[in-house]
Protein backbone atom coordinates (compact mmCIF):
# COMPACT_ATOMS: atom_id res chain seq x y z
CA UNK A 1 0.00 0.00 0.00
CA UNK A 2 1.22 3.60 -1.09
CA UNK A 3 2.38 5.15 1.66
CA UNK A 4 2.13 9.23 2.38
CA UNK A 5 5.02 9.39 4.00
CA UNK A 6 7.14 7.30 2.69
CA UNK A 7 7.29 5.91 -1.12
CA UNK A 8 10.11 3.23 -1.91
CA UNK A 9 11.32 4.15 -5.27
CA UNK A 10 13.19 1.96 -6.59
CA UNK A 11 16.32 -0.78 -6.03
CA UNK A 12 19.54 0.70 -6.56
CA UNK A 13 20.29 -1.81 -9.81
CA UNK A 14 24.00 -2.26 -8.73
CA UNK A 15 22.58 -4.55 -5.56
CA UNK A 16 19.10 -5.36 -4.82
CA UNK A 17 19.83 -5.15 -1.06
CA UNK A 18 19.48 -1.57 -1.19
CA UNK A 19 16.41 0.57 -1.06
CA UNK A 20 15.40 3.80 -1.34
CA UNK A 21 12.72 5.67 0.43
CA UNK A 22 11.90 9.57 -0.26
CA UNK A 23 10.58 11.10 2.61
CA UNK A 24 7.43 13.15 1.34
CA UNK A 25 6.34 16.20 2.47
CA UNK A 26 6.69 17.80 6.14
CA UNK A 27 5.25 14.83 8.27
CA UNK A 28 6.26 14.32 11.44
CA UNK A 29 5.10 10.48 10.93
CA UNK A 30 8.50 9.83 9.19
CA UNK A 31 10.29 10.02 12.47
CA UNK A 32 7.50 7.87 14.24
CA UNK A 33 8.00 4.97 11.59
CA UNK A 34 11.25 4.58 12.28
CA UNK A 35 10.63 4.62 16.17
CA UNK A 36 7.94 2.17 16.30
CA UNK A 37 10.36 -0.38 13.62
CA UNK A 38 12.77 -0.01 16.58
CA UNK A 39 10.73 -0.59 19.11
CA UNK A 40 9.21 -3.46 17.40
CA UNK A 41 12.55 -5.09 17.43
CA UNK A 42 13.91 -4.12 20.36
CA UNK A 43 10.66 -6.18 22.14
CA UNK A 44 11.64 -8.98 19.72
CA UNK A 45 15.13 -9.01 21.42
CA UNK A 46 16.41 -8.88 17.54
CA UNK A 47 16.46 -5.99 14.91
CA UNK A 48 14.40 -8.07 12.66
CA UNK A 49 12.77 -6.10 10.23
CA UNK A 50 14.01 -4.93 6.60
CA UNK A 51 15.82 -1.82 8.45
CA UNK A 52 17.94 -3.76 10.41
CA UNK A 53 19.09 -6.60 7.72
CA UNK A 54 18.86 -4.43 4.23
CA UNK A 55 20.63 -0.87 4.52
CA UNK A 56 17.86 2.07 3.90
CA UNK A 57 18.89 5.08 1.55
CA UNK A 58 16.81 7.92 2.57
CA UNK A 59 15.98 10.45 -0.51
CA UNK A 60 15.59 14.15 0.75
CA UNK A 61 14.84 17.00 -2.05
CA UNK A 62 14.38 20.29 0.38
CA UNK A 63 15.05 21.45 4.11
CA UNK A 64 12.93 24.63 4.09
CA UNK A 65 10.12 26.65 4.85
CA UNK A 66 7.54 27.14 2.04
CA UNK A 67 4.17 28.62 1.38
CA UNK A 68 2.71 25.63 -0.31
CA UNK A 69 4.34 22.36 -1.62
CA UNK A 70 2.18 21.02 -3.72
CA UNK A 71 4.79 17.64 -5.07
CA UNK A 72 6.07 17.64 -1.32
CA UNK A 73 9.50 17.68 -1.68
CA UNK A 74 10.50 19.98 1.28
CA UNK A 75 10.48 19.00 4.86
CA UNK A 76 11.23 22.17 7.41
CA UNK A 77 14.32 22.61 9.05
CA UNK A 78 12.73 21.82 12.74
CA UNK A 79 11.23 18.22 11.07
CA UNK A 80 14.16 17.54 9.27
CA UNK A 81 16.09 18.04 12.76
CA UNK A 82 14.08 15.72 14.38
CA UNK A 83 14.96 12.88 11.30
CA UNK A 84 18.33 13.68 12.22
CA UNK A 85 18.12 13.61 15.87
CA UNK A 86 16.31 9.46 15.26
CA UNK A 87 18.65 8.56 13.01
CA UNK A 88 21.61 9.63 15.15
CA UNK A 89 20.07 7.46 18.49
CA UNK A 90 18.47 4.28 16.87
CA UNK A 91 20.11 4.12 13.24
CA UNK A 92 23.68 3.66 11.68
CA UNK A 93 23.86 6.62 9.37
CA UNK A 94 26.42 6.31 6.74
CA UNK A 95 28.02 7.80 4.08
CA UNK A 96 26.49 6.24 0.73
CA UNK A 97 29.81 5.50 -0.75
CA UNK A 98 30.75 3.81 2.26
CA UNK A 99 27.68 1.59 2.31
CA UNK A 100 28.24 0.63 -1.02
CA UNK A 101 31.96 -0.33 -0.37
CA UNK A 102 30.32 -2.38 2.90
CA UNK A 103 27.52 -4.10 0.49
CA UNK A 104 30.91 -5.00 -2.09
CA UNK A 105 33.03 -6.46 1.51
CA UNK A 106 29.64 -7.93 2.78
CA UNK A 107 30.32 -5.75 5.94
CA UNK A 108 26.61 -3.74 6.15
CA UNK A 109 26.34 -3.22 9.56
CA UNK A 110 23.06 -3.62 10.98
CA UNK A 111 20.87 -0.48 11.00
CA UNK A 112 22.24 1.20 8.30
CA UNK A 113 20.98 4.04 6.76
CA UNK A 114 22.64 6.75 3.68
CA UNK A 115 20.89 10.28 3.71
CA UNK A 116 21.07 11.96 0.14
CA UNK A 117 19.33 14.26 -1.14
CA UNK A 118 17.84 14.63 -5.08
CA UNK A 119 17.94 18.16 -7.54
CA UNK A 120 20.29 19.90 -5.77
CA UNK A 121 18.51 23.01 -3.99
CA UNK A 122 20.39 26.10 -2.73
CA UNK A 123 18.50 25.35 0.36
CA UNK A 124 20.93 21.53 0.79
CA UNK A 125 23.81 23.89 1.62
CA UNK A 126 21.84 26.55 3.83
CA UNK A 127 19.67 24.37 5.98
CA UNK A 128 20.59 21.16 5.57
CA UNK A 129 24.09 21.17 6.13
CA UNK A 130 24.38 22.90 9.44
CA UNK A 131 21.79 20.77 10.80
CA UNK A 132 23.48 17.43 8.79
CA UNK A 133 27.06 18.87 11.09
CA UNK A 134 24.95 19.22 14.02
CA UNK A 135 24.47 15.32 14.22
CA UNK A 136 27.55 14.40 12.41
CA UNK A 137 25.31 12.23 9.43
CA UNK A 138 26.86 12.04 6.29
CA UNK A 139 24.56 12.87 2.98
CA UNK A 140 25.02 12.82 -0.92
CA UNK A 141 23.67 15.66 -2.56
CA UNK A 142 22.59 14.80 -6.14
CA UNK A 143 22.76 17.96 -8.66
CA UNK A 144 21.00 18.64 -11.97
CA UNK A 145 23.79 20.72 -13.36
CA UNK A 146 21.92 22.26 -15.66
CA UNK A 147 20.45 24.20 -13.63
CA UNK A 148 23.27 25.22 -12.21
CA UNK A 149 24.87 29.30 -12.40
CA UNK A 150 21.11 29.33 -13.95
CA UNK A 151 18.06 31.71 -13.36
CA UNK A 152 15.59 28.41 -14.35
CA UNK A 153 13.36 26.67 -12.01
CA UNK A 154 12.37 23.05 -12.21
CA UNK A 155 9.32 23.01 -14.28
CA UNK A 156 7.43 21.60 -11.36
CA UNK A 157 8.36 24.98 -9.40
CA UNK A 158 7.46 26.90 -12.21
CA UNK A 159 4.14 25.63 -13.32
CA UNK A 160 3.00 25.62 -9.34
CA UNK A 161 3.68 29.64 -9.29
CA UNK A 162 1.88 30.43 -12.63
CA UNK A 163 -0.90 28.19 -11.50
CA UNK A 164 -1.23 27.76 -7.60
CA UNK A 165 -0.98 31.70 -6.92
CA UNK A 166 -3.25 33.90 -6.27
CA UNK A 167 -3.83 36.09 -9.63
CA UNK A 168 -5.75 36.47 -12.67
CA UNK A 169 -5.10 33.77 -16.07
CA UNK A 170 -6.99 33.95 -19.61
CA UNK A 171 -9.91 31.42 -18.92
CA UNK A 172 -8.54 29.30 -21.61
CA UNK A 173 -5.51 27.41 -22.85
CA UNK A 174 -3.66 25.40 -25.46
CA UNK A 175 -1.01 23.96 -25.65
CA UNK A 176 0.29 21.26 -28.27
CA UNK A 177 3.19 18.72 -28.27
CA UNK A 178 3.98 17.16 -31.18
CA UNK A 179 0.64 15.97 -32.73
CA UNK A 180 -1.46 16.39 -29.73
CA UNK A 181 -3.20 19.50 -28.68
CA UNK A 182 -4.69 19.93 -25.28
CA UNK A 183 -7.08 22.34 -24.16
CA UNK A 184 -8.24 23.88 -20.78
CA UNK A 185 -10.57 25.78 -19.42
CA UNK A 186 -10.39 27.28 -16.47
CA UNK A 187 -13.54 28.48 -15.73
CA UNK A 188 -14.60 30.82 -12.45
CA UNK A 189 -11.22 29.52 -11.16
CA UNK A 190 -9.52 31.88 -13.92
CA UNK A 191 -9.27 34.62 -11.15
CA UNK A 192 -7.91 33.25 -8.06
CA UNK A 193 -8.40 35.23 -4.80
CA UNK A 194 -6.13 34.77 -1.83
CA UNK A 195 -8.63 33.52 0.29
CA UNK A 196 -8.55 30.46 -2.38
CA UNK A 197 -4.94 29.96 -2.45
CA UNK A 198 -5.20 30.16 1.66
CA UNK A 199 -7.67 27.69 1.58
CA UNK A 200 -6.23 24.95 -0.25
CA UNK A 201 -2.65 25.94 -0.16
CA UNK A 202 -1.99 22.44 1.54
CA UNK A 203 -3.27 20.50 -1.58
CA UNK A 204 -0.66 18.39 -3.17
CA UNK A 205 -0.68 15.67 -5.99
CA UNK A 206 -0.90 12.70 -3.57
CA UNK A 207 -4.50 13.83 -3.11
CA UNK A 208 -7.00 12.21 -5.09
CA UNK A 209 -9.36 15.50 -5.60
CA UNK A 210 -8.49 18.56 -7.65
CA UNK A 211 -9.68 21.58 -5.36
CA UNK A 212 -10.03 23.76 -8.47
CA UNK A 213 -9.32 23.66 -12.51
CA UNK A 214 -6.42 25.17 -11.97
CA UNK A 215 -5.13 22.08 -9.69
CA UNK A 216 -6.17 19.56 -12.57
CA UNK A 217 -4.80 21.71 -15.13
CA UNK A 218 -1.27 21.96 -12.69
CA UNK A 219 -1.34 18.52 -12.25
CA UNK A 220 -2.22 17.53 -15.74
CA UNK A 221 0.77 19.56 -17.90
CA UNK A 222 2.92 18.60 -14.63
CA UNK A 223 2.51 14.88 -16.53
CA UNK A 224 2.59 16.00 -20.16
CA UNK A 225 6.02 18.12 -19.77
CA UNK A 226 8.09 15.72 -17.81
CA UNK A 227 8.56 13.62 -20.56
CA UNK A 228 9.80 16.45 -23.27
CA UNK A 229 13.36 17.04 -23.90
CA UNK A 230 14.33 20.20 -22.60
CA UNK A 231 13.72 22.24 -25.63
CA UNK A 232 10.73 21.22 -25.92
CA UNK A 233 10.44 22.15 -21.95
CA UNK A 234 11.56 25.20 -22.64
CA UNK A 235 9.13 25.78 -25.42
CA UNK A 236 5.98 25.06 -23.53
CA UNK A 237 6.62 27.42 -20.82
CA UNK A 238 7.43 30.44 -23.59
CA UNK A 239 3.92 29.58 -24.72
CA UNK A 240 2.69 29.16 -21.12
CA UNK A 241 4.63 32.69 -19.98
CA UNK A 242 2.65 34.49 -23.32
CA UNK A 243 -0.79 33.01 -22.17
CA UNK A 244 0.03 34.35 -18.34
CA UNK A 245 0.94 37.82 -19.77
CA UNK A 246 4.20 37.22 -17.62
CA UNK A 247 8.20 36.18 -17.43
CA UNK A 248 8.32 34.14 -14.85
CA UNK A 249 11.97 34.82 -12.80
CA UNK A 250 13.44 32.18 -10.48
CA UNK A 251 12.56 33.08 -7.06
CA UNK A 252 15.30 33.12 -4.53
CA UNK A 253 13.49 29.74 -2.53
CA UNK A 254 13.47 28.00 -5.87
CA UNK A 255 17.11 28.09 -7.14
CA UNK A 256 19.48 25.24 -7.57
CA UNK A 257 22.66 25.65 -6.04
CA UNK A 258 25.48 27.60 -7.56
CA UNK A 259 28.88 26.58 -8.62
CA UNK A 260 30.44 27.99 -5.66
CA UNK A 261 27.96 27.31 -3.32
CA UNK A 262 28.73 23.11 -4.62
CA UNK A 263 32.47 23.89 -3.79
CA UNK A 264 30.98 24.67 -0.52
CA UNK A 265 28.86 22.08 0.22
CA UNK A 266 31.31 19.12 -0.49
CA UNK A 267 34.78 20.97 0.49
CA UNK A 268 34.72 19.49 4.34
CA UNK A 269 33.73 15.97 2.68
CA UNK A 270 30.79 15.64 5.12
CA UNK A 271 29.04 15.72 1.79
CA UNK A 272 29.47 14.26 -1.50
CA UNK A 273 27.98 15.37 -5.07
CA UNK A 274 27.26 13.13 -7.05
CA UNK A 275 25.43 14.08 -10.46
CA UNK A 276 21.52 13.55 -11.66
CA UNK A 277 21.74 14.54 -15.04
CA UNK A 278 21.82 18.30 -16.82
CA UNK A 279 18.13 18.78 -17.29
CA UNK A 280 16.12 16.43 -15.00
CA UNK A 281 14.04 14.59 -17.83
CA UNK A 282 12.47 10.74 -17.86
CA UNK A 283 15.37 9.39 -19.34
CA UNK A 284 13.41 6.58 -20.62
CA UNK A 285 11.73 8.49 -22.59
CA UNK A 286 14.89 9.66 -24.44
CA UNK A 287 16.98 8.44 -27.40
CA UNK A 288 19.72 6.52 -26.57
CA UNK A 289 21.72 9.56 -27.82
CA UNK A 290 20.12 11.96 -25.35
CA UNK A 291 20.57 9.46 -22.30
CA UNK A 292 24.07 9.28 -23.56
CA UNK A 293 24.44 13.14 -23.32
CA UNK A 294 22.81 13.85 -19.80
CA UNK A 295 24.71 11.56 -17.93
CA UNK A 296 28.09 12.58 -19.78
CA UNK A 297 27.43 15.94 -19.17
CA UNK A 298 26.15 16.04 -16.05
CA UNK A 299 29.11 14.39 -14.72
CA UNK A 300 32.10 16.13 -16.65
CA UNK A 301 30.60 19.74 -15.86
CA UNK A 302 30.45 18.72 -11.72
CA UNK A 303 33.99 17.44 -12.14
CA UNK A 304 34.99 20.83 -13.37
CA UNK A 305 33.28 22.34 -10.69
CA UNK A 306 34.71 19.68 -8.01
CA UNK A 307 38.04 19.32 -9.58
CA UNK A 308 37.78 16.08 -8.69
CA UNK A 309 35.93 13.02 -9.61
CA UNK A 310 32.42 12.13 -9.66
CA UNK A 311 31.63 8.34 -9.24
CA UNK A 312 27.77 8.33 -7.78
CA UNK A 313 24.89 9.01 -10.28
CA UNK A 314 21.11 9.04 -9.03
CA UNK A 315 18.02 8.81 -11.99
CA UNK A 316 15.17 11.51 -11.72
CA UNK A 317 11.88 10.51 -10.56
CA UNK A 318 13.31 7.19 -9.96
CA UNK A 319 10.47 4.74 -10.59
CA UNK A 320 10.91 1.97 -12.20
CA UNK A 321 9.18 3.51 -15.72
CA UNK A 322 11.61 6.29 -15.43
CA UNK A 323 14.46 4.00 -16.69
CA UNK A 324 15.86 0.63 -18.35
CA UNK A 325 18.45 -2.08 -17.80
CA UNK A 326 20.45 -1.41 -20.57
CA UNK A 327 20.36 2.70 -19.26
CA UNK A 328 21.17 1.32 -15.94
CA UNK A 329 24.36 -1.11 -17.30
CA UNK A 330 25.36 2.12 -19.83
CA UNK A 331 25.43 4.49 -16.36
CA UNK A 332 27.06 2.52 -14.54
CA UNK A 333 29.87 1.69 -17.22
CA UNK A 334 30.16 6.03 -17.01
CA UNK A 335 30.54 6.58 -14.15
Amino acid sequence: MRSPYFERLSEVKSDPRLRRLIALGDKAKVSQIIKAIVARSKRAGQFKSRFAYAPLILLYHRVAELPSDSQLLSVTPDHFAEHLEILRRYARPMALRDMVRALRENKVPRRAVAVTFDDGYADNLHNAKPLLERYEIPATVYVSSGYVDTSREFVHDTLEGLLLQPGSLPRRLELTFGEHTHQWDLGEHAHYSEDEYQKNRAWHVLKTEDPTARHSVYRSLCQLVYALSDAERRAALDVLMKWAGTRFACRSAYRVLGSEEIRILAKDGLVDVGSHTVTHPVLSARPSADQRDEVQRSKACLEEILDRPVSSFAYPYGTRSDYTENLCHRTRSRI
